[in-house]
């Protein structure tokens, strides 16, 4: 038995960033992880891999519409999908393995089994109970489903099963038009598939910009992604290579159904709490499952703090990488901050779309008098020459004081165009700030600066 000053159990972007904080800080450190390899979901089975797909097919898509225009004639190539899985696993090897050079380097250990909490101050690593003076649980999410739809990874599949079909499906049908369901629709589209996608509410990227929406699911369809939207999907029946939807449309009631190869079940996440002992040990929970904690990510257990996809907000890394750093520091005696209301959120399609900060729904409902500026990449020197002039940069003010309120982003490197109304917003900037920012050109991010301009007396360039 070991005693620690802090152990972190689950080694996902929460938890290992945690786990380096602390050691960072002084902290005698350990992580508990069952995986074979550190990184978590989010390194082995989400948000890296995925990645990796979306990249090789979008560069398939470039070489099957764009190459020939910018003079690079030849044979399109084939797709050899046995070597862009390996390619895929590389990625996450890569990165897995640097996490664990990460642990050697700052000194955390890894204990290696699923973690437990028999009591405050304890936690049971296989046979082996270590003292920690702080427990910080960051154990993550794991897929949900739907009444009458049974998981086997194979015809019926989460975003874990999709990254690694042993084919590609000729039709693949996505229950859930979030982030997952259109990131994994679009790397099988790509790659030939049909893909339609089933999604209960009457638009797509739920809580998303109405116009970023709008214009989201035109440029999706326009690549062959087809929606059905306002449908209750009812369940799936399979056979040995066959799955049937069944599915109703709120509009009327009527039942319809539909067949697919393979059938991807897109439908949210929820916190992954089990085995770990938090009823007996009184821990609080939320209604939806989520560990209850006070502004310091501690819950009411002294001792026992959580953060990331195991308690409320959005289930994103980036955010329980802020807890992460924030609850470490607080563990070591200092103040630890994170602001909620600058979190970004993107999705890797092609165009990109990211957003952070309010939309104008959101202000509506709260009564907010704004305005707003908005600059198309079609008047985007860099982006047209690039094939990719689809949509825009959008800039939320407030009315009176010009202060940025929001961002909405539906474009090229959206996900890294944000990051800089993010710092503006975390510094209170006004649009007028942005706009009076020299802007190298030519570059996507002229665009934004275009769209902070929108904001006053207008852009330039359109």
């Amino acid at each position: 038995m070991a005693s620690y000053d802090v152990i972190v159990i689950g080694s996902g972007p929460g938890g290992y960033v945690a786990a380096i904080r602390c050691a960072q800080l002084g902290l005698k450190t350990a992580c508990v992880e069952g995986r074979d390899t550190l990184g978590g979901t989010c390194l082995n089975v989400g948000c890296i891999p995925s990645k990796a797909l979306l990249h090789a097919t979008h560069m398939l898509h470039e070489a099957e519409h764009n190459f020939a225009a910018m003079g690079l004639k030849g044979k399109s190539p084939s797709v050899d999908w046995k070597q862009m899985l390996t390619y895929k696993q590389d990625t996450i090897d890569t990165n897995t393995k640097g996490i664990e050079f990460l642990f050697k380097k700052n000194k955390i250990d890894w204990l290696r089994g699923w973690g437990s909490i028999p009591e405050a101050g304890r936690v049971k690593v296989g046979d082996e109970t270590h003292d920690a003076k702080n427990i910080i649980i960051a154990t993550g999410s794991q897929s949900s489903s739907l009444p009458g739809i049974e998981i086997d990874e194979k015809i019926v599949v989460t975003s874990t099963g999709a990254l690694e079909l042993g084919k590609v499906p000729k039709k693949l049908v996505v229950i859930g038009a979030g982030v997952i369901g259109l990131e994994l629709g679009s790397v099988y589209a790509r790659l030939g598939a049909e893909v339609q996608v089933i999604e209960f509410l009457d638009a797509i990227t739920p809580g998303m910009d109405g116009e970023v929406q709008k214009t989201f699911q035109k440029l999706l369809t326009k690549q062959g992604l087809k929606f059905t939207l306002g449908a209750a999907v009812q369940g799936v029946e399979t056979s040995k290579t066959k799955a049937t939807v069944t599915y109703k449309l709120r509009k009327d009631d009527s039942e319809h159904t539909m067949d697919a190869d393979v059938v991807l079940v897109a439908t949210g996440r929820k916190p992954y709490t089990d085995g770990l002992g938090l009823e007996a040990l009184g821990v609080e929970m939320t209604d939806r499952g989520q560990i209850r904690t006070d502004s310091h990510w501690q819950t009411n257990v002294k001792g026992i703090y959580a953060i990331g996809d195991a308690i409320t907000g959005p289930m994103l890394a980036h955010k329980a990488e802020d807890e992460g750093m924030a609850t470490a520091e607080v563990i070591a005696g200092r103040h630890g901050h994170v602001n909620y209301g600058v979190i970004p959120g993107v999705i890797y399609t092609h165009p990109e779309v990211a957003s952070v900060g309010k939309t104008e729904e959101e202000l509506k409902t709260e009564g907010v008098s704004y305005k707003v500026g908005k600059f198309s990449f079609m008047g985007n020197g860099r982006a047209k020459a690039n094939f990719a002039a689809d949509g825009f940069v959008k800039i939320i003010v407030d009315k009176a004081s010009d202060r940025i309120l929001g961002a909405h982003i539906i474009g090229p490197m959206a996900g890294d165009l944000i990051h800089e109304i993010c710092v503006a917003m975390e510094f209170g900037a006004a649009a007028q700030d942005l706009a009076l920012t020299c802007h190298a050109h030519p570059t996507y991010s002229e665009a934004v600066r275009e769209a902070a301009l929108a904001c006053g007396d207008g852009p330039i360039h359109m």
